[in-house]
C-alpha cells in the first residue's frame, strides 16, 4: 500500500461573483504522506478552508482531482463522496459542532452508527477515544456541559473514532484561550505520533504551525515551503 494518503493534482477554484470572476486557487498540487503531520498557513483569505474543503470532498474543484488511499473523491457523486469522507476522513473545526441534545459519548459514536455500526461496539469505541483525549470522565456530559477545551477535545475524539487515514483541521484552536490552545497543540501531536494517521492543519497558530513535520504557506493560490 502506498505511503500517500491524498494526492491532490493540478487544483483550481473559480468563483463566478455577478460579472466578475474570483480565483482562489491557482493549480495546487500536494502530496499527504501517511502518518504526516502537515501544517498550512496563509493570510485570511488565501483560500486555506476552500483547499482543506476540496482535501475532504466537500467541495469540487474547477480543475483537478483529489485521490484519497487512491479513490478519486473528485469523480464521485454526492452520496458516495459521503460514505468516502465517513471510511477515510476525519474532520476538527474552530467550532466545535456536537449536537447539543447528545452527550459526549453519543457525539463521538455518532460516525460510526452512520456507518451502520453496533450501538455497544460504536460507544465502545467512542469510549476508548474519549479517553485517549482524556475526557473519561465527562462521558455523560452534554457540550452546554463541557469546558471550551473540552468540547474541543470531544471533537477529536468523534474525528479519531472512524480510525480515518487523515484527519483535516480547519483552525482547531482558532476558538481557544492560550491554556487551552496549548494543550490542543500537544494533544494533536501526541495522537498524531502515536498512529498513523496523517494530521492536516489549516491554522494561523504559528506554534502549533512549528509542532508539525512540514509547514506549507499558502499565497496567490499556491503553495510553497515555509521555513519560518
Amino acid at each position: 500500500m502506498t505511503d500517500v494518503v491524498i494526492k491532490a493534482s493540478n487544483l483550481s477554484r473559480r468563483y463566478d461573483e455577478g460579472s466578475g470572476r474570483v480565483d482562489v486557487l491557482n493549480g495546487v498540487s500536494l502530496d499527504v504522506s501517511r502518518g504526516e503531520r502537515l501544517a498550512i498557513i496563509g493570510s485570511s483569505g488565501s483560500g486555506k478552508s476552500t483547499l482543506l474543503h476540496l482535501l475532504g470532498a466537500l467541495d469540487k474543484p474547477t480543475t483537478g482531482e483529489v485521490l484519497i488511499q487512491g479513490e478519486n473523491i473528485t469523480a464521485m457523486r454526492a452520496k458516495a463522496a459521503g460514505d468516502a469522507r465517513n471510511r477515510l476522513l476525519g474532520f476538527v473545526y474552530q467550532f466545535h459542532h456536537l449536537l447539543a441534545e447528545f452527550n459526549a459519548l453519543e457525539n463521538v459514536a455518532l460516525p460510526l452508527m452512520i456507518r451502520g455500526a453496533k450501538p455497544s461496539e460504536a460507544e465502545a469505541r467512542a469510549e476508548h477515544y474519549l479517553n485517549r483525549v482524556g475526557m473519561s470522565s465527562r462521558l455523560s456530559h452534554k457540550p452546554g456541559q463541557l469546558s471550551g477545551g473540552e468540547r474541543q477535545r470531544a471533537a477529536i475524539a468523534r474525528a479519531l473514532v472512524t480510525e480515518p487515514c487523515c484527519v483535516l483541521a480547519d483552525e482547531p484552536t482558532g476558538n481557544l484561550d492560550d491554556t487551552n490552545s496549548g494543550m490542543i497543540d500537544e494533544l494533536l501531536t501526541e495522537l498524531s505520533q502515536d498512529s498513523d494517521t496523517a494530521f492536516v492543519v489549516v491554522t494561523h497558530d504559528i506554534a502549533l504551525a512549528a509542532k508539525m513535520d512540514r509547514t506549507l504557506m499558502l499565497s496567490d493560490g499556491l503553495l510553497q515551503l515555509f521555513e519560518g
